[in-house]
């Protein structure tokens, strides 16, 4: 298992797994991709390790294949600019993993804080318009399983995250204050988010300029795409397949 913060993370409306969930792949790819499915959420998924953990392939090996998966649309590296307490950023590395291979636009979309819509026919809308704090609520559990909150918890619990968002109406801040620094488990995600949003709530500040500490260039930039390959960071729109473009290319790297 990798550090808290760090490692596999799901995405959501992945397909259930099948027996040729991942026969479009090459040979080493299809057996690392059926691997890494099976793997908790939080485990380390970096190439030695996965090398040492199951017995075909080596590191090398590992790193290729997981370039492939990465190009196949299953895998995305980034590096997280997650709000601690007293307002320092840490960067964490996470690796996301979708059993269902995605395009380009769905993982900029994913990455930037919007999940997209399901390729299915949606569900019914509730006959009255949700709010942004409510949305923002529901989705915790997407990015953080630990934190999944039930409807009635979202509605407990719009009126503190409407106040949050009205102070900053970022939801990629919001969700990372409420999500830094978990405990191993919380046994009551209701409680507990009601209590990060009481003690986090931010203070009233003008509408202009730039708050001290915080991550320059928006909250747009607030997640960097890694390079699968060679770990060059950059936004996800300048890494299309999870590569920089030397890598795509097998053009030969900088330094």
């Amino acid at each position: 298992m990798a550090n808290p913060g760090y490692g596999k993370r799901g995405t959501p409306d992945q397909e259930p797994l099948r027996r040729d969930s991942f026969a479009h792949l090459p040979l080493r790819a299809r057996y690392l991709a059926g691997f890494v499915d099976a793997l908790p959420e939080n485990a380390a998924m970096d190439a030695k390790t996965l090398a040492k953990e199951q017995p075909l392939y080596g590191q090398m090996a590992v790193r290729t294949a997981l370039k492939e998966l990465t190009a196949a649309g299953h895998l995305r590296r980034v590096r997280r600019a997650a709000a601690q307490e007293g307002g320092a950023v840490r960067w964490v590395s996470e690796t996301y993993w979708s059993r269902t291979a995605r395009s380009d636009a769905w993982w900029v979309r994913f990455l930037g804080g919007d999940v997209p819509e399901p390729d299915r026919p949606a569900a019914p809308e509730p006959p009255a318009p949700r709010s942004e704090a409510y949305r923002v609520l529901a989705q915790l559990g997407l990015r953080e399983p630990r934190l999944t909150l039930s409807a009635a918890d979202c509605t407990a619990l719009e009126d503190l995250a409407g106040a949050w968002l009205a102070r900053d109406p970022s939801p990629h801040h919001f969700t990372d204050a409420v999500t830094a620094g978990l405990p191993a488990i919380v046994h009551a995600p209701r409680a507990f988010v009601a209590r990060r949003l009481r003690d986090k709530l931010p203070p009233q500040r003008p509408a202009f300029g730039r708050a001290e500490g915080s991550v320059p260039g928006g909250p747009g930039r607030r997640t960097l795409v890694e390079c699968t390959d060679c770990g060059r960071p950059g936004p996800a729109e300048a890494l299309p397949s999870g590569l920089c473009r030397p890598c795509r290319t097998g053009s030969t790297r900088e330094g």
